[in-house]
C-alpha cells in the first residue's frame, strides 16, 4: 500500500461477541485496516459514526431493535460498508445500498481479505479525488459504456442516486452512470456541492428557492432531510442574506 494512503478506520458492529471477535480478528492480520471500535448494536454504532471518522462498516444485518440494512439506509453519507450475515436472501438488498461485498458466515479469510481489497481500491481512488482533483478546472468526464462524454460540473443542477447507478442532471439533459453516490460527491468541489438528502447532492449555484423542507431547482421540486436543511442555511443561505 502507499505510504500516502492512510490506514482505513473500521467499526464493527454485530450482536454476538463471538461474531465481533472472529472479525477483530481477521481485521487484525491487515495492515492497511485500523479497527476504531465493536459495537453490540446499530444504536451504537450510529453515535460512533456521528462522532468518529469511520472509512469501512463490517455490518451485521441481523440485530435487534435495529438492522443492519435500515441502519444503513437512513446513515446521510454512509461510510464503505461489508455487509455479514448468515442468511443469502438479503445480498440484492444489500447492492441496492451499494454495499462493497457480502460475506456470509461462517466468514472465512480469504473472503474476509477479497473483500477488504476491494474496499481499499475504492478508497483509495476517493482518497485520489479528494486530494488531487483539479477544480480550477470545470471540465469532468463520465464513462457510458464503451464513451467517455466531457462534462461541466459547473453546468450540473443536481445528481440523483438510483441504487448502483446516479443520474446527473443538467439543464437540457441527463446521464446516467454506474457510480456511487459517495464517490461522485467526492469527486466534486465542496464548496460548491452540498448533499442535502441521502438521494440528492445539489450544485448550490443552481438554487432557486428554499421552502420549508423543499428546495426547487430549474422547476424541480427536491427533498431537503431535516438535519441537512439547518447546515445548508447556516453554510450557504445566511452566508448571502440581504434581508433578515
Amino acid at each position: 500500500m502507499s505510504s500516502n494512503i492512510p490506514k482505513m478506520k473500521c467499526l464493527i458492529v454485530d450482536d454476538e461477541p463471538l461474531a465481533r471477535f472472529h472479525l477483530k480478528e481477521l481485521a487484525d492480520q491487515i495492515d492497511f485496516l485500523l479497527v476504531e471500535g465493536t459495537c453490540a448494536t446499530a444504536l451504537e454504532a450510529d453515535t460512533i459514526v456521528k462522532e468518529k471518522e469511520i472509512d469501512l462498516l463490517f455490518l451485521d444485518i441481523n440485530m435487534p431493535y435495529l438492522t443492519g440494512l435500515e441502519f444503513l439506509e437512513q446513515l446521510e453519507n454512509p461510510p464503505l460498508c461489508i455487509l455479514t450475515t448468515a442468511y443469502s436472501e438479503y445480498a440484492l438488498e444489500g447492492y441496492r445500498l451499494q454495499v462493497v461485498d457480502y460475506l456470509l458466515k461462517p466468514i472465512a479469510f480469504n473472503r474476509f481479505y477479497q473483500a477488504v481489497n476491494k474496499a481499499q481500491q475504492q478508497f483509495i481512488v476517493s482518497e485520489k479525488m479528494r486530494k488531487n482533483s483539479p477544480f480550477d478546472d470545470p471540465f469532468l468526464y463520465v464513462r457510458q459504456s464503451d464513451s467517455f462524454i466531457k462534462v461541466s460540473w459547473v453546468d450540473i443542477l443536481y445528481i440523483e442516486s438510483m441504487q448502483n447507478y446516479t443520474k446527473i442532471h443538467f439543464k437540457d439533459k441527463a446521464l446516467v452512470i454506474h457510480q456511487t453516490m459517495k464517490a461522485i460527491e467526492e469527486s466534486l468541489p465542496s464548496e460548491h456541492f452540498f448533499r442535502i438528502h441521502k438521494s440528492f447532492l445539489i450544485n448550490i449555484t443552481h438554487i432557486d428557492m428554499i421552502s420549508g423542507g423543499r428546495l426547487f431547482i430549474n422547476k424541480t421540486e427536491l427533498p431537503i432531510s431535516r438535519t441537512r436543511k439547518e447546515e445548508l442555511l447556516n453554510q450557504v443561505v445566511y452566508k448571502k442574506l440581504i434581508s433578515k
